[in-house]
């Protein structure tokens, strides 16, 4: 009876408000960060404690879903937003840098992975049956961004009124709203006749290494996140660097924001509708599209505005169609430490985008490689999800693999073969109905090739 009140409705509104307080504030770290901060530590300070909480964020995924499946997610979710608030709360009060990696870096990336993605949708997963888990995620994922969306104002404004140490001191007040939300995942998860629910954590996490849909959706979300990390991460100073002013890029993030939260609910809507791999294909191959073009048009605010919305539109509409499908093919009794698994790769790749990026820039004075490479790895995920078999284990192909799937597979290799070529032509200014012919007879011969 004790119980009774946390129904799937409320779970899914808080599990909603608990991504939005803590992606949200996350997102707007650099947004208030002051241009002259104390003696005691730097802006390269900030970025490395920024790194550190990336990549702790990361690793610490599986750990605490591991603790939710285990003894329930409430407990892990209430401590990650004590650690997230005394991260946030104890950043003006750091005097060195190694002050500021313990807050803004240990602490913070703790409470992210402790109230994450990963414990969350796992929650989530948990509490809907699997015709409505998919939109169940969808909304959920969506509250990611509705904060990402009101942390990009919110966050200068409030620096400008009171300073960025009380701004900080605020949104630490902010994130202590995430304990008492806790309340509504404190449940203890339960047992459910689903494929893998009869094994244990071990026997789980081995059953999904040697599962290759897995590992090519965990490959599809690294790439993902190495996507989203670049864009999210470079595109401001991509757009100073062909000349739009920094109001350009402050729009086109609070476009991608806003455009992401109709995107997260309609990608969850449609996978419980249709063929979840299919969609994350189609996914991957339309970020790919999305950046020829915008590489390809001549940079002006209008285009900037259309390639946000658009990439906005489709920038987290991966993550409720990966976390459905883990649980459909390995069962909700151990959803929170798989999709730790599967979020941990996220974050790597978010690691690794940003940190190409600027080497990229350093290196060559330009994004284009990071560009070029990123809508080739993009095809190559589309091709990877395509190949999963998303039949649960007890009745999946051999290793995970859908079978008979290599006449529709050779579409994607023909295109990751052309699809770099036409992008670096589109950098250099040869985009022209005539590539696209020549692009069009490449594919062919490539497809030929393949299929023979």
């Amino acid at each position: 009876m004790s119980t009774n009140w946390r129904t799937p409705a409320l779970v899914l509104a808080c599990a909603a408000i608990v991504l939005a307080l803590g992606l949200g504030i996350r997102q707007s770290f650099g947004l208030f960060l002051p241009a002259n901060v104390d003696p005691g530590w730097t802006r390269s300070d900030f970025a490395f404690a920024i790194g550190v909480s990336t990549l702790v964020w990361g690793l610490a995924q599986p750990l605490f879903g591991a603790w939710a499946d285990r003894n329930g997610a409430g407990r892990v979710v209430a401590l990650g937003g004590l650690l997230f608030a005394a991260g946030l709360g104890s950043m003006p009060l750091a005097a060195t840098p190694v002050a500021l990696t313990l807050s803004a870096g240990l602490m913070v990336g703790l409470g992210l992975a402790a109230t994450g993605f990963g414990v969350i949708l796992g929650v989530v997963g948990r509490a809907f049956a699997p015709e409505r888990r998919a939109v169940a995620l969808g909304i959920a994922s969506a509250g990611a961004s509705f904060g990402q969306f009101l942390a990009l104002p919110l966050g200068p404004l409030l620096t400008s009124a009171l300073g960025w140490q009380a701004t900080l001191l605020v949104l630490a007040g902010i994130a202590l709203a995430i304990v008492p939300l806790a309340s509504a995942m404190a449940q203890r998860p339960t047992s459910a006749p689903a494929p893998g629910d009869k094994l244990s954590l071990a026997d789980t996490l081995r059953q999904a290494r040697a599962h290759a849909g897995f590992r090519y959706l965990t490959a599809g979300f690294f790439v993902s996140g190495a996507q989203i990390s670049f864009i999210l991460g470079h595109l401001p100073a991509y757009l100073l660097e062909v000349q739009m002013t920094p109001a350009v890029g402050a729009t086109a993030l609070a476009l991608i924001g806003l455009f992401s939260i109709a995107g997260c609910t309609l990608s969850g809507y449609l996978g419980g509708r249709f063929s979840k791999r299919v969609l994350l294909s189609g996914i991957h191959v339309l970020r790919a599209l999305l950046v020829a073009l915008f590489l390809g048009l001549p940079v002006s605010p209008p285009t900037v505005y259309l390639f946000a919305a658009g990439i906005g539109f489709l920038w987290l509409g991966t993550v409720p169609l990966a976390s459905a499908l883990v649980l459909h093919l390995f069962g909700a009794r151990f959803a929170c430490t798989l999709l730790g698994v599967l979020f941990l790769a996220y974050q790597l790749g978010g690691f690794a985008g940003m940190w190409l990026g600027g080497h990229s820039l350093g290196a060559t004075s330009s994004y284009d490689p990071v560009w070029a490479g990123g809508m080739a790895l993009g095809v190559v995920a589309a091709l990877l999800n395509l190949l999963i078999d998303e039949r649960p284990l007890a009745h999946a192909g051999p290793g995970g693999v859908r079978v008979g799937s290599r006449r529709a597979a050779s579409w994607w290799i023909g295109l990751a073969i052309v699809c770099p070529v036409l992008a670096l032509l589109a950098l250099r200014g040869y985009y022209a109905p005539s590539v696209l012919i020549d692009f069009a007879n490449i594919k062919l011969c490539a497809l030929v090739a393949v299929t023979a």
